[in-house]
């Protein structure tokens, strides 16, 4: 009998996360360098260098490391929001800066800024948003932690007619081949991916064969 598609979300995430597991602090340095380096890249790109609003969330243990990318960012003259979840697997967001105080969320495994919390209107002023991903595949399929938490915000800008270029976080061992991730009528697929390789698109930009592009 085939495996239902939370069952083959499941394996996948288990599985990469024990591969995350396994990072050495050298690796996650390296990649969270080059996370920031292209992931900068790409916004500076988006936004002619002007100042901006940018989503980003701040990865926490062997996820792939995000305050390098939230440091260049802020210091490029952007403001940074990052997410809190709320009740109802709801997203509020809280612009960082480098005296942000952290602490753990009460919904989700993960560390949440202090300050004043804002809703999808103000995140929907973003230029661009950097999410997270335990895999994506070239269709443009995302695996995420399990929550839904960015599934229901996506679907709020698709409804409020949101149309901002999106990322997925990943490192590059998780962009998997096109079919991999099973698609549910819930998910929403990311149109690319940010990897410590650099940048791709995916899904209707050509199946991912376009090649790879702002690296540094």
């Amino acid at each position: 009998m085939l495996e239902d598609a939370r069952a083959v979300k499941d394996r996948i995430r288990t599985s990469h996360r024990e591969r995350r597991a396994a990072l050495t602090e050298h690796q996650l340095e390296a990649a969270g360098a080059a996370l920031a380096r292209h992931g900068a890249a790409w916004a500076d790109t988006l936004t002619g260098g002007a100042p901006a609003v940018l989503c980003v969330y701040f990865g926490v243990g062997v996820e792939p490391p995000t305050l390098p990318l939230i440091s260049a960012l802020y210091n490029n003259g952007h403001r940074v929001l990052l997410p809190v979840c709320e009740p109802g697997r709801e997203l509020a967001w809280v612009f960082w800066d480098p005296a942000a105080v952290f602490e753990r969320s009460r919904f989700a495994p993960i560390l949440e800024p202090r300050g004043e919390r804002h809703g999808p209107d103000v995140a929907g002023t973003a230029a661009a948003l950097f999410i997270p991903a335990t895999a994506v595949d070239l269709a443009g399929n995302r695996i995420g932690q399990g929550g839904g938490y960015y599934d229901k915000f996506l679907g709020h800008l698709a409804t409020a007619g949101k149309n901002i270029p999106l990322a997925a976080v990943i490192y590059d061992e998780e962009l998997l081949p096109a079919g991999q991730i099973p698609e549910e009528e819930f998910d929403r697929p990311v149109p690319a991916i940010l990897a410590p390789s650099g940048m791709r698109v995916l899904g209707g930009q050509g199946q991912g064969q376009l090649p790879w592009f702002l690296r540094g």
